[in-house]
């Protein structure tokens, strides 16, 4: 999730979506409590997921200004970004499994993703006028600015879940999607529509998952294996840095508009694809999954999401990173205990309830009671019929979307 300077000078580089599991998805359809509509306890493991995620996100956004030339920096820089926002579009997409057209979650997508994303598309432009003083800031709903592009990518990615969930092929399908994307530079800027593709294929894994793959990387020899992977990995990015442009990782351009061949947007397509797999991995495998101090705080990481970058920007617009940050190691060591702290506050409770009405809006004001949840009940029906009858896989899939996606996603 970062933003670099493009031609039209409507950006900066601190993706990133989104995102819930930023977080990402947002929190939609869940009771204010925090407690999954159904009554069924939330999955420890998921929400701290989702937080530790976010945090990582906001690190990476706070390291973006400081890392200048330094090889260590860039270097760990790349290893974050090689896998925080695919483990974050993973969990969205596994949240997603449930979702159809039905009128109530038609209506918990405008509600927490349209409205945010018109909210927070305003609002940023906005800040960057009052507070950088560029009255010449557009406002404009096709072009995701700096963190809205992630809302953007979900919804159009949960609008076509039915389609993936019917094709028989969906992941192929949806990798050959991002690699195409990544050869055709005339998509342009509307919607980051070169992001919504190129991230695709981790939102279809996720609507590909089930619980019992979460539990396969959760084992004691998983977490060991990890460590030399990941020890792997660093020493990978290390060696890349001055190599490789950081572009490819936040997957927004075509291969022609990173200067490169365009038979190497097909193939990098593919080799990220694996690492960030490879990575995120690791990351589940170290991810706890009994209650923390931290758990509850994993339903609010939207919030933490859309509202983190206001102090990014901040800093970046009024020079706090070049004149309050120190250089070298304590530098960076401030700087991400600062992000995380930061983070850790924006998903907390009070400021949920402050920004609940731009983030999560009710709205029953603007929606029918068909939108309200009569469906609900019916298919609840449709579930225990199937429950009396023995089931079928199909119908325990079904079962699954619809009692992941009321525990919100990222």
């Amino acid at each position: 999730m970062t933003d670099s300077p493009r031609p039209n000078g409507n950006r900066r580089t601190p993706p990133s979506p989104a995102p819930s599991p930023g977080t990402g998805a947002p929190p939609a359809g869940v009771p204010r409590s925090g407690a999954p509509a159904s009554g069924k306890p939330r999955d420890a493991f998921f929400d701290n997921a989702k937080y530790l995620a976010i945090v990582l996100v906001a690190i990476g956004h706070f390291w973006e200004p400081i890392k200048g030339g330094s090889r260590f920096m860039e270097a760990a820089y790349t290893l974050v970004y090689a896998f925080h926002m695919p483990a974050f579009i993973i969990v969205s997409g596994f949240f997603s499994r449930g979702f159809d057209l039905r009128p109530d979650r038609l209506r918990r997508l405008v509600t927490g993703v349209v409205v945010p994303y018109v909210v927070f598309e305003t609002a940023y432009p906005l800040f960057k006028r009052v507070v950088d003083g560029d009255p010449r800031q557009e406002i404009s709903l096709l072009d995701p600015w700096y963190l809205t592009w992630f809302l953007c990518a979900l919804f159009v990615w949960r609008l076509t879940t039915p389609i993936w969930r019917a094709v028989r092929h969906p992941l192929p399908l949806a990798l050959g999607l991002a690699m195409l994307a990544s050869v055709s530079p005339g998509i342009g800027d509307d919607l980051d529509l070169q992001r919504v593709l190129q991230f695709l294929p981790y939102f279809v894994l996720g609507l590909c998952l089930r619980p019992e793959h979460f539990h396969l990387v959760r084992c004691r020899s998983v977490r060991i294996l990890a460590v030399p992977v990941f020890v792997s990995a660093s020493a990978l990015a290390w060696w890349a840095e001055p190599r490789m442009t950081t572009g490819w990782l936040y997957h927004r351009d075509s291969a022609q508009e990173l200067g490169a061949p365009w038979w190497t947007g097909p193939v990098m397509v593919l080799v990220l694809f694996g690492c960030s797999l490879l990575l995120t991995a690791c990351f589940f495998a170290w991810v706890p999954g009994r209650q923390l101090w931290f758990t509850a705080l994993g339903a609010g990481t939207l919030y933490g999401y859309l509202l983190h970058g206001f102090v990014v920007k901040a800093g970046d617009y009024r020079g706090w990173f070049d004149t309050l940050v120190p250089d070298g190691p304590a530098g960076a060591v401030a700087v991400t205990v600062f992000a995380a702290v930061l983070v850790t506050f924006l998903c907390s409770g009070p400021v949920r309830r402050v920004f609940r009405c731009v983030v999560e809006p009710r709205m029953e004001w603007a929606f029918g009671r068909a939108a309200a949840g009569p469906d609900r009940v019916r298919g609840q029906g449709e579930a225990r019929a199937t429950r009396e009858a023995g089931g079928t896989r199909a119908s325990r899939e079904g079962r699954e979307g619809r009692e992941a996606e009321e525990q919100v996603s990222a």
